[in-house]
């Protein structure tokens, strides 16, 4: 059963304490404005953390890791503005202004500050448009929720790559930050920058002006070594070989979520023994954790412990499909055994096949133990 976390009571003269977990915040204080923060979470995954009014509470909070508040905004922001790089404020242009003023120290130091109206049509950049991300942080954001970017700052004609916000709109992830200065640095100082893409969504570019010269798109790591870039930015699922690792030397690796597993289980099967058939699994097909998008299975086990434990723990949604939705996929193992006790031919395959559209499947399937796991990659997944 879904519970509300306790909500930070807002105090006047009491700086109240946060969970932060992510780079940024968004901040919502209507109904509507609160729909829009959830969009946003699941669009930017673990870099947003979400706050809005306990009133409008759905219940799942606690699940989601979104923190609730009682009192007037205006008193949560002096938490907000020094833990994150950047603010997202579901909240009217004026009324934002007021309640920041108090808080500005330099353009150095201050977060980026952007501004959705309720209605979600426009993503205004504020304050720290350069220094403090905040133009790139609109576009993205407007990019997300199909909305238009509103940026004023007349400088603003660089029209390059963000590489610390690089797909977050799509959910990728960095599997280390070490390099994001070094490489960022490359970008704007227009040295030679590979953009290797394997895998993953391709519409990352968000201007309306050609990629500029400087950076260079690749459909494999080896091609991009071959021309000796400065910096890279490596999109992909796979774990790298190791002479495919130069390309980090001055690069970052951004894994996009494109793996579906598909699994089956008997009745009862443990958290754990799943948790290392999954591990098992992506580490033989040479694959990255962090590129799982989702687990599929047969609607007979949307209540099945381990497997819901094993999506929470990795913030993974659990898609279940009818016997018959399965059925009509076809797969290369039909099994009358499976079919007896569930109603479909198969489980892990066809529920794999069935959310990535993919033809072929990485691993059509291995049993091992009390699990049956398929593994399927796609450049898309909706």
């Amino acid at each position: 059963m879904m519970q509300t976390p306790a909500a930070i009571k807002l105090q006047e003269g009491a700086v109240p304490e946060i969970r932060r977990s992510g780079d940024y915040a968004v901040v919502a204080i209507t109904k509507h404005g609160v729909e829009l923060a959830r969009r946003l979470q699941a669009s930017f995954g673990g870099a947003t953390d979400v706050y809005y009014m306990s009133k409008f509470a759905r219940g799942d909070e606690a699940e989601r890791g979104i923190q609730l508040f009682e009192g007037s905004v205006r008193l949560l922001y002096p938490a907000l503005f020094p833990a994150y790089q950047g603010l997202v404020c579901i909240i009217s242009l004026g009324a934002v202004v007021r309640m920041i003023a108090p808080l500005l120290e330099d353009k150095k130091k201050d977060p980026g500050i952007v501004v959705i109206d309720d209605k979600g049509e426009h993503v205004i950049s504020v304050l720290s448009g350069h220094l403090g991300g905040a133009n790139e942080l609109t576009r993205e954001v407007a990019a997300a929720l199909g909305a238009r970017a509103v940026i004023t700052t007349a400088s603003d004609v660089q029209k390059t790559i963000a590489v610390d916000l690089f797909g977050r709109r799509f959910g990728w992830t960095w599997d280390s930050a070490d390099k994001l200065t070094p490489v960022s640095a490359s970008v704007v100082n227009e040295e030679r920058v590979a953009v290797v893409q394997e895998s993953g969504e391709p519409d990352w570019w968000l201007h309306d002006t050609p990629l500029p010269p400087h950076i260079r798109t690749y459909g494999d790591i080896s091609s991009a070594l071959a021309d000796e870039p400065q910096a890279a930015l490596v999109v992909t699922h796979r774990l790298l070989e190791p002479e495919e690792l130069p390309i980090l030397a001055n690069g970052v690796l951004y894994r996009p979520k494109v793996i579906a597993l598909g699994i089956g289980c008997n009745r009862g099967t443990s958290a754990e023994e799943i948790e290392a058939v999954v591990r098992d699994t992506l580490s033989e097909l040479r694959f990255s954790l962090q590129s799982v998008k989702a687990v599929c299975t047969i609607d007979l086990k949307q209540d099945e412990e381990g497997l819901l434990a094993v999506c929470r723990s990795h913030g993974w949604p659990l898609v279940c499909y009818t016997p018959q939705e399965l059925n009509e996929m076809p797969i290369d193992d039909p099994s009358d055994t499976v079919y007896k006790f569930t109603g479909a031919y198969g489980v892990s395959e066809p529920a794999a096949k069935r959310y990535t559209g993919a033809q072929q499947l990485a691993l059509t399937k291995k049993k091992s133990g009390n699990v049956t796991i398929s593994v399927a990659v796609a450049p898309f997944l909706k």
